[in-house]
């Protein structure tokens, strides 16, 4: 592989960075206003996945910034393959992007896979997109040593301890026993490991092509004209963020010396409550959002098996203005564009290849014990 390029390796957009060639094949990140972040060597950057939603996203962030891009995952999807085209690009983009992407399979819980690809380049970069538990990125860690540059990870703003006092800031404490305490215990490892690093933390990820049922929870209720079940008094205010500027985030954060050893948060600069969300995605559907049937419902009476709601029934959202200080870093999609954008670009070409389940089942059992419960007061 040429020592023109600079290859990436992902697990899991934009001319943020500009490559360039310098003598003896070192290489500089540049920012647009070209002021120089890194003069360190830079010429192999690894992602784990790169074929799934933000994976996908940060592919191509990369890729527009010049990079030639080397995926690590287990070759599911081919490289070239047409689910592999993100909205807004044109063939011939999307053809010059795959000219320039290349996949290694393997498979991160096999440690023969990453030993291979450990020892057969040395990584100056490695963006870490889906490992949820420590045993998923210790190996990368381990085997990596202190030859890396800079260790990219993808954590999650669920690591913090509840609290009333919000926004959540960076340093806020932690719950150790959290559903995300596996992004907690890799964030501590990466700390103790001597390795330079980065922690994204987003809050919850929306946008095309997003595989949990967040925003599309509501296009199928609102598609439906089904009423909206939101547990507690819908007045819950939650963060989120679009992942095309949660890929942003960590594109500016490659190369920038004042991100390693820092942990940020993402997320849209607006907040907003359950029934605020709902209300927006009916405007994203083209609907009329003073028409919906909001109903409101205690949710320590659904099955404990079940998950009847995208969103955990608290006040949960996040500060950004650490990631706009440092990373300059600036959200391009707020929430109404946003919606519009996975509306359009993601659930109506879904529904048109008969793509999404509309199962209401437990819905219609919440409803239904609503109206018991309502019959007895009578």
């Amino acid at each position: 592989m040429g020592m023109d390029h600079m290859l990436l390796l992902f697990t899991g957009d934009s001319k943020l960075f500009v490559w360039q060639p310098t003598t003896g094949f070192k290489s500089h990140f540049l920012r647009k206003n070209n002021g120089l972040l890194f003069t360190r060597t830079h010429r192999n950057l690894l992602l784990i996945g790169g074929t799934r939603f933000s994976g996908l996203y940060i592919a191509r962030e990369l890729a527009l910034s010049g990079h030639q891009v080397v995926l690590f995952n287990r070759g599911s999807v081919p490289i070239g393959d047409i689910s592999l085209k993100i909205r807004g690009e044109t063939e011939k983009d999307f053809q010059t992007r795959m000219s320039n992407t290349h996949l290694i399979k393997g498979d991160r819980t096999h440690p023969q896979d990453i030993l291979r690809v450990v020892q057969s380049e040395k990584w100056d970069a490695i963006f870490d997109n889906n490992g949820r538990e420590l045993s998923d990125s210790k190996p990368w860690i381990d085997g990596l040593g202190h030859s890396i540059q800079h260790y990219m990870y993808m954590s999650s703003a669920g690591v913090y301890k509840e609290s009333g006092l919000l926004p959540h800031r960076e340093e806020d404490a932690v719950d150790h026993n959290s559903r995300h305490k596996g992004k907690l215990e890799t964030e501590q490892y990466l700390k103790q490991s001597g390795i330079p690093f980065t922690c994204i933390r987003p809050t919850y990820i929306y946008g095309p092509r997003n595989y949990n049922p967040v925003e599309e929870w509501f296009f199928k209720r609102i598609d439906q004209n089904r009423p909206i079940p939101i547990p507690g008094h819908g007045l819950h205010i939650t963060g989120l963020g679009h992942v095309e500027d949660l890929a942003k985030a960590m594109v500016l954060a490659l190369g920038n010396q004042q991100a390693v050893s820092q942990t940020y948060n993402i997320q849209g600069r607006y907040s907003v409550t359950f029934d605020g969300f709902a209300k927006l995605c009916a405007i994203a559907a083209g609907k009329d959002p003073n028409k919906l049937e909001l109903i409101h419902y205690d949710p320590k009476k659904v099955p404990k098996d079940k998950k009847s709601f995208p969103f955990r029934p608290q006040h949960f959202f996040c500060s950004c203005a650490k990631a706009e200080r440092e990373l300059q870093w600036k959200e391009r999609w707020d929430l109404v564009s946003g919606l519009k954008d996975s509306y359009e670009n993601d659930f109506i070409e879904k529904k048109k290849r008969n793509a999404i389940s509309f199962d209401f089942s437990l819905d219609d059992q919440i409803l239904e014990s609503l109206k018991e419960a309502k019959s007895m007061l009578v």
